[in-house]
């Protein structure tokens, strides 16, 4: 018989090493931030108990308040601590920071991508009639997003715009319209933006596609997060070019000093990354180290594409800042869309390209990817209007509200030992099974009730995260899908309880 999870186990927090990156120290706000944050880990700050007042931290660190302050604000975006008016801060409850991903570290070199073992992940992902989709992370929930309001700005834009139509489109880079409001949306990432230099696209998939396209050739390696999307892969795949991860931290993003190591023994041609609410682990790179990512790839004159695409799923725009804000000499290629976040159908993209905005925008040309009129009309109207921040607070809140729910299911259905991560927002959740146990197995089980999820090896380009799976929670989040979900941990259980008894020490 499975044994009952324990709510203990279920954690995320992996430390990196504490070797800071050749060249670039970490700001004051940063350490004591880190500091702190050991603490945490280690049970001296112990859940639930009070920090010391801000003047206390001031004076017993020799640092300034304002850097406190901010410090504070760091480990509250972490979701380490919580701030109670009048009382100050305390240590969040509910965390066992003692209990650590168990994943390998990836090897130091690239690989060439296969799609053949990803066919079965990939070929029952998402079927018609599925009892519950765990697998898909476009949203599907009509819910999450104002329909009447989308319908009208396509009407108008249909009215207004109607010659296009009949007409080729010849802005090859997009209308102004959408191209401003891109750039006015940029804003709220600390990015200034000049709305001739953005590029629209047909997603933000063509847009890192064509961001690669412009830096990189067949055979070239490219450094991205691990576990990554696998869209990435698949991405890394079509163009012929080699994949070197480098490990990653499920709260604070992708290792500097890891990546620094790659970028000294490896030809790496350009980085790849979500640094805001990465695919799938949901980790938030701190403002500090996207800086220091900045700073340590334009030292090396290596362009960084980042994907934006979740970034406006935070509540704030200080927490949705970009690594595209901290640059100066054009080496941060920014790539985004408004599918997660405004309307799925709306499936269009945008780049700002940085020194490569013409190589981009010819590679566009000379694909023949000119984007529909009336959509970036439609798409740009909407933007343009005061409802759009109060929807993405109210998006904010509801993924916030399952993915809690969600937590609290995992820990109550799957096996003792089961770690998951904790994100901020977003969709999705990174599960990691006791060791040893084969993912695969279970997504076969699940597939046949009709449930299916990501399995591990889908979010890498290594035989890695077998023992692992990414549950979405784009779709409905209803009873049955709760339930669903509590499947997914009982079939778990038995995949476990299989492998205890198979192995050669039992009985």
């Amino acid at each position: 018989m499975a044994a009952t999870p324990s709510p203990d186990l279920i954690a995320t927090e992996q430390p990196l090493p504490d070797t800071p990156v050749k060249g670039l120290s970490p700001r004051l706000y940063a350490q004591l931030a880190q500091r702190l944050a050991r603490l945490i880990d280690s049970g001296a700050l112990k859940a639930g108990s009070r920090l010391p007042s801000i003047r206390e931290l001031a004076a017993n660190e020799g640092v300034s308040i304002s850097t406190v302050n901010q410090a504070l604000r760091q480990l509250e975006e972490q979701g380490l601590v919580l701030a109670k008016p009048k009382a100050g801060y305390f240590v969040r409850r509910g965390r066992r920071a003692t209990s650590t991903l168990v994943t390998t570290t990836p090897p130091l070199r690239s690989f060439t991508l296969e799609a053949q073992r990803r066919s079965e992940s990939f070929a029952t992902l998402e079927q018609p009639g599925d009892r519950a989709c765990f697998g898909g992370y476009l949203p599907q929930e009509s819910d999450l997003f104002d329909e009447e309001r989308l319908r009208i700005a396509m009407g108008r834009a249909s009215r207004l715009h109607r010659q296009s139509l009949t007409r080729y489109n010849n802005a090859d880079m997009g209308t102004p319209a959408l191209r401003q409001a891109v750039a006015r949306r940029a804003l709220h990432m600390g990015c200034t933006l000049a709305a001739e230099h953005i590029i629209t696209t047909a997603s933000c998939t063509q847009a890192v596609s064509l961001c690669l396209q412009a830096v990189t050739q067949p055979g070239d390696v490219v450094a991205l997060e691990s576990p990554t999307y696998f869209g990435y892969i698949d991405l890394l795949e079509a163009l012929g070019l080699r994949a070197l991860e480098i490990p990653t931290h499920p709260r604070n993003g992708i290792s500097l000093p890891a990546l620094e190591l790659a970028l000294d023994t490896q030809p790496v041609k350009a980085v790849l990354l979500a640094p805001t609410l990465s695919n799938p682990l949901g980790s938030v790179m701190p403002l500090a180290n996207k800086q220091a990512l900045v700073r340590l790839l334009t030292a090396r004159g290596l362009p960084l594409i980042e994907d934006v695409v979740f970034n406006d799923l935070l509540a704030s725009d200080e927490r949705r800042k970009a690594a595209k804000a901290f640059d100066t000499d054009g080496f941060v290629m920014v790539c985004g869309s408004f599918a997660k976040t405004l309307s799925p159908g709306l499936r269009l993209g945008w780049v700002e390209a940085g020194r490569w905005r013409d190589t981009v925008a010819n590679r566009k040309r000379l694909q023949g990817a000119a984007t529909n009129v009336i959509l970036e009309e439609a798409l740009a109207d909407l933007l343009t209007q005061g409802f759009y921040e109060a929807n993405l607070r109210r998006i904010n809140l509801a993924t916030r509200h399952r993915l809690k729910e969600a937590r609290h299911i995992v820990t109550e259905h799957f096996p003792r030992g089961t770690r998951v991560s904790n994100p901020p927002a977003g969709y999705a959740l990174w599960v990691e099974l006791p060791e040893g146990t084969d993912c695969m197995a279970l997504f076969r089980l699940c597939a046949a009730q009709g449930i299916t999820f990501g399995p591990g090896p889908l979010f890498t380009a290594t035989d890695r995260y077998r023992n692992c799976l990414r549950l979405s929670f784009s779709g409905a989040w209803d009873v049955p899908t709760q339930e669903a979900l509590a499947v997914v941990g009982q079939m778990a259980c038995r995949v476990v309880a299989s492998a205890d008894t198979s192995h050669p020490m039992a009985a």
